[in-house]
Parts: structure tokens; C-alpha cells; sequence
């Protein structure tokens, strides 16, 4: 078995509970929804603005735009069906978590996205990435030093993580450094 099987759930390494383990992100995505509506009704008064706003995140989001998303109350709405509604991927996830991102940058208020969030978007992420992003990545060991993630195999690149996640998703060009041996 290759030596990081031994760090996945299910494999041979030692025994605990993992009953909670589930490629599920509903909560996380309703989390995100909840974080997009909190953002923009801190700074958007004007319901016009706030819906169009509101749109085009669920939009980016892979969401739709549906009915939901003129208020705030609409997309905490939105955030309780996902919470209860079908399962949803990884993959939605990266996609929420850029679009939160995106409008966070919008408005200029830096959105809150959980620390075990944003490393499963930056792992997922890194197989998806720009071919330049993810050969600055590979062979590498990426470490979140404010947050508890880490994932790879080789020398350590080191970043906030949101920085990371940032990279990885194609929003910002800063890459995670070296680690420096000083």
C-alpha cells in the first residue's frame, strides 16, 4: 500500500471511529450559502443590487438562480433546503467556495470559510487546477500554517490557507513558499 493510504479514511491504519467519514458536502455548501448571504446583507441595502449580486453567486456556484436569492432570508432559505436535500460533491463544493470567493472580493469583505473546508477545496482543487498551478504544486508537500491542513508528498510549500486555496483556485498568483531552513 503507497505510504499515504495510511492517512486515508477506511485504510489500514490505525483503528477509530470513522462513521462520520461521507463525501457529502451538504453542510458545507449551505454553510457557504448562509456565509454569501451574511456578506452581502452587511454591505448591500438596496434589494435590487443585493439580488443581482445574490444571482450571480449562485450562478458561479453551480447552484442556479431559481427562485431563490432576492433576500437574505431567501438564501438562508436556500442554505436549509441544501442542508436536507440531496447529497451533493466535492466538486459543488470547490465551485460554492470560488464563488464566495469571487463575491467576497465583490464587495471587499473577506468571507469566513472552516479550516477543514478550505483544505478538502484545496486538495480537491489541485487536480483540477491551471496545468502551471498544479506542476508549481506537485512533488510537494502544501501546508496551511494557520490552519491545520496539510496534504502531498515531498519538500514544504507553505501558505496561509486561504492563500492556498486562492492559488489553487486561479484568484490570486501567490504561490505557497518554501519553507525556508534558517
Amino acid at each position: 500500500m503507497p505510504d499515504f493510504a495510511r492517512h486515508l479514511p477506511l485504510s489500514n491504519r490505525p483503528r477509530s471511529n470513522e462513521s462520520g467519514v461521507t463525501g457529502d458536502r451538504r453542510v458545507a455548501i449551505a454553510d457557504a450559502v448562509d456565509e454569501a448571504a451574511r456578506v452581502l446583507a452587511s454591505v448591500i441595502e438596496e434589494e435590487a443590487e443585493f439580488e443581482a449580486r445574490a444571482r450571480r453567486f449562485l450562478e458561479e456556484a453551480g447552484l442556479g438562480t431559481g427562485a431563490a436569492g432576492g433576500s437574505p432570508s431567501e438564501l438562508l432559505q436556500l442554505a436549509a433546503t441544501i442542508r436536507v436535500g440531496r447529497r451533493r460533491n466535492t466538486r459543488l463544493l470547490v465551485h460554492t467556495v470560488r464563488a464566495l470567493l469571487v463575491l467576497g472580493d465583490s464587495v471587499e469583505v473577506e468571507p469566513r470559510v472552516a479550516a477543514h473546508v478550505s483544505g478538502a477545496v484545496a486538495l480537491a482543487a489541485t487536480g483540477s487546477a491551471p496545468f502551471e498551478r498544479r506542476a508549481v504544486l506537485r512533488g510537494h508537500t502544501v501546508r496551511a500554517v494557520d490552519e491545520g491542513w496539510a496534504f502531498g508528498n515531498g519538500p514544504v510549500l507553505e501558505g496561509r490557507g486561504r492563500e492556498i486555496v486562492r492559488f489553487v483556485l486561479a484568484l490570486d498568483d501567490i504561490p505557497p513558499l518554501p519553507v525556508s531552513s534558517s
